[in-house]
């Protein structure tokens, strides 16, 4: 019986610290990604720059656009006229000032304020009288005793006044 005697000392217990796994991210790591990320963010922002506003080309295609839609109108009723030219000027409209008039009723067009700001008085009275008469046409309980080609003339017309009526 050579047992060895063993002797009963009190160890002291190993720190929880010492039972938590080490985390493999450092504090350098986060500072880096958050370089990085501000970084991505500029370069991003700084391609995002809209190209300068060509006020004028657009203004030009629009009326080109408008001209070509008035000349190819073949209707001969002057209501139907009056429809097509309505919408034809109110989208010119709406593309080279970039004027909600396409999506307003004629009375909301008339009693907005700024409606037609950009434009010199006597373009902006020639647009008010113009799309009255195309209204009256376009929503008489009659049919309209008006030639439809008289009625795409008069657009034309108001087209080349409202393209030329720019306030520089």
């Amino acid at each position: 019986m050579n047992e060895k005697s063993a002797t009963f000392q009190l160890l002291e217990p190993p720190s929880p610290e010492a039972l938590v796994p080490h985390s493999w991210l450092e504090p350098w790591m986060i500072a880096v990604a958050v370089i990085l990320a501000a970084l991505v963010a500029f370069l991003i922002f700084r391609k995002k720059k809209t190209a300068a506003f060509d006020s004028l080309s657009l203004r030009q295609a629009a009326y080109a656009k408008a001209a070509g839609a008035l000349e190819n109108i073949a209707t001969t009723a002057a209501r139907d006229a009056a429809v097509q030219c309505s919408l034809i000027l109110r989208s010119y409209l709406a593309t080279a000032v970039c004027d909600p008039m396409l999506f307003e009723t004629h009375e909301e067009t008339l009693s907005r304020h700024d409606s037609l700001k950009g434009f010199s008085d006597t373009a902006r009275l020639a647009a008010q009288h113009g799309f009255s008469r195309l209204a009256s046409m376009k929503y008489a309980a009659e049919i309209p005793d008006a030639d439809a080609r008289e009625v795409i003339q008069e657009s034309h017309t108001l087209l080349e006044t409202l393209h030329h009526g720019f306030q520089s």
